[in-house]
């Protein structure tokens, strides 16, 4: 029996999928969904950075709003629209059509988005994650494989690699290439957009980068405690000579990338 008539009915129905407007309504609430954890994990950045305590990352942004008034609410919102966000990007790898290069971006958007989803519903069933404790382990399992070292070297400067792609993205305005025209209308709301845009790409790029050397850093010395996630990346940074002044420009940022999300929601070329 020739599959291919299954195959063919397979593909219609996948992209009249991608095409459906509740899809594509969910979809553009996972980017509020993203906006949300970019506010609250700018928000205890800044807490930080003025000496006070908290998680900075998106399992502290996840239990933050679950404590919240109408928490559970806004988790379970979450979960559906990081999931709808993950489909999307998943049926534009698989049948988007364009270059190679922009499906196997689909593709790790998909992945990402999924996995946002997956702790976002693990925080709305009470559960909990530990973003440094993961990224530890995930170290430690790295070098326990052959040439672990090396691997885990190259998931850092991968990292790296990705921050110092944000950081030019905000500041060529390249973001602007997955909005529709009217976003940059010249007036305020366009001006909110290119300005919220330019600065919280740059400032999510810098802290990818200081994750990404924690990584370069837990290779060279051996020592898996020295990749920490997010949320150790920026309490080490506060350490630092200006480290205060420095994580709360980058606090700031991290909430204008999540006023660009909001936007995102409303003006994305889906």
């Amino acid at each position: 029996m020739n599959d291919t008539p299954l195959a063919a009915a397979a593909e219609r129905t996948a992209r009249n999928l991608s095409d459906h407007p509740w899809l594509e309504r969910l979809a553009r609430a996972g980017f509020a969904a993203s906006g949300l954890l970019h506010l609250v994990i700018g928000w205890v950045a800044a807490q930080v950075a003025l000496g006070g305590r908290g998680e900075a990352d998106q399992g502290g942004a996840l239990e933050a709003l679950r404590d919240a008034p109408g928490g559970p609410v806004l988790l379970w919102a979450c979960v559906v629209g990081f999931a709808a966000l993950a489909l999307w990007q998943a049926l534009e790898a698989i049948f988007g059509g364009g270059e190679a290069k922009d499906r196997l971006k689909a593709a790790g958007k998909a992945v990402l988005y999924g996995a946002l989803g997956a702790t976002s519903l693990t925080f709305a069933l009470g559960g909990s994650t530990d973003s440094g404790e993961s990224s530890t382990d995930l170290t430690a399992t790295l070098m326990g494989m052959p040439l672990g070292r090396l691997l885990v070297g190259a998931v850092g400067l991968a990292v790296i690699a990705a921050g110092g792609y944000h950081v030019y993205k905000g500041l060529a305005k390249r973001f602007l290439d997955d909005l529709q025209p009217t976003a940059d209308d010249g007036g305020p709301v366009g001006a909110t957009v290119v300005g919220s845009g330019m600065v919280g790409y740059a400032a999510k790029g810098v802290a990818l980068a200081i994750v990404g050397g924690l990584f370069v850093l837990a290779a060279a010395t051996a020592d898996p405690e020295r990749s920490t996630g997010l949320d150790g990346a920026l309490k080490l940074l506060v350490q630092q000579p200006l480290g205060g002044a420095l994580l709360l420009a980058i606090a700031l940022g991290l909430v204008l990338f999540g006023i660009y999300s909001f936007a995102r929601a409303r003006f994305a070329d889906l």
